[in-house]
């Protein structure tokens, strides 16, 4: 066997490079030269135990450990290596095949060697396994972990001891009250930023972080130094039972950063506000409100409509004289009682009944900070 090794290894890396594309590389790349090294030891050392089991084998041992823990500190899995020794193990094998008759060799002594060669990558995969396992002794917290998170969203939420006896293994105890994050797609992160108390998932297609309580000013200063390229919004803090409603918010906060209805800052807080979140949370239903109290105004090209829907939201919204709303909407008090007349020509009763006038005002306010205004933009025109 020993004279077929050297053309064998390269038959071996020549077939793994062909199939695996990791190892597709530049000859002088880490992966192929570690893939060289482990196929030309692992010949020599099998034929080795071929003709004498008792030789050493610590130097090998280490070999195969040492590629593990190269796959886990590249962040990969190991299943290219396994693959890799799958096609090493066919290649041999083949070969073998070859050799066997031309040797002369019984069909007795094929079986055995068949059985020692495919016994002898087992026993390769495991020593990788453990030395992965090694360089990340915590990838099953991490899969607890991610388990945990998943579950904490669910409804109807697990019961507590299910949560309890998950986050024991996963080395997170339950606190009584969260708040989660909502994070850009795509954005780059720092995980090692992340604080240890931090459940995240921001690989996913719309990525998102669980903080233990509250997001305080250092939470946000880490999240902000985790995320540094992306904005974020924080959800309320909310107890355990709600949490997937608190991711819900900070997603729809961050999705009115997106659309420019809020400020672009680095981290956008649900609690600031409130009730641009309720209005706009089903804009859908705001559409059909308007139709249903404000259909009057169907009939006036859009300029009018604007202004006097302008001028009925800033009524609605302080209550003051024609002089107060004119100087809210930097026009003359003469056009506020102008308009003030179509609209009460065109709402009628509308404006009286409580009901309705609620719901008009619901709708205005919806309507203008769907269009992105703020409350002190300058307004200026006259009635046409």
């Amino acid at each position: 066997m020993r004279p077929e090794l050297p053309s064998l290894a390269q038959e071996i890396i020549h077939e793994v490079r062909k199939s695996i594309p990791e190892y597709g590389r530049p000859m002088q790349g880490p992966y192929v030269e570690a893939l060289r090294i482990g196929v030309e030891r692992a010949l020599a050392h099998f034929v080795d135990q071929v003709a004498n089991p008792a030789a050493p084998r610590d130097r090998h041992d280490e070999t195969y450990r040492r590629l593990g823990r190269f796959e886990a500190q590249e962040g990969r899995t190991l299943d290219t290596l396994q693959a890799a020794f799958r096609i090493g193990a066919q290649v041999a094998w083949r070969r073998i095949m070859k050799v066997g008759p031309r040797r002369h060799l019984s069909s007795a002594v094929m079986a055995q060697l068949a059985d020692a060669l495919f016994a002898y990558i087992d026993e390769l995969a495991a020593l990788a396994l453990e030395g992965y396992a090694d360089a990340r002794p915590d990838e099953e917290v991490e899969g607890h972990r991610r388990r945990l998170l998943e579950l904490m969203l669910r409804r109807p939420l697990a019961s507590r001891r299910v949560l309890d006896e998950l986050a024991g293994r996963a080395g997170w105890p339950v606190p009584g009250e969260v708040t989660l994050v909502a994070a850009p797609p795509g954005s780059p992160y720092v995980r090692a930023a992340l604080d240890a108390d931090v459940l995240a998932d921001l690989t996913a297609a719309e990525p998102f972080l669980l903080v233990p309580g509250e997001v305080t000013a250092e939470r946000r200063a880490s999240l902000a130094h985790a995320l540094p390229e992306g904005q974020i919004a924080v959800g309320l803090t909310v107890p355990v039972a709600h949490a997937a409603d608190s991711l819900r918010w900070a997603r729809q906060a961050l999705g009115l950063v997106e659309s420019g209805v809020l400020g672009d800052g680095p981290v956008t807080l649900c609690e600031d506000h409130l009730i641009t979140l309720w209005l706009l949370s089903d804009q859908a239903l705001i559409d059909q409100l308007a139709r249903r109290n404000l259909t009057e105004m169907d009939g006036l090209n859009s300029r009018q409509r604007d202004r006097l829907l302008d001028t009925l939201r800033t009524w609605l919204m302080i209550r003051g004289t024609a002089a107060s709303i004119a100087e809210e909407l930097q026009i003359h008090p003469q056009t506020v009682r102008y308009r003030m007349r179509q609209l009460e020509g065109a709402l009628g009763d509308r404006l009286t009944d409580p009901d309705s006038r609620f719901a008009i005002e619901v709708v205005l306010r919806a309507m203008w900070l769907r269009q992105g205004l703020t409350r002190d933009a300058t307004r200026t025109g006259t009635d046409g």
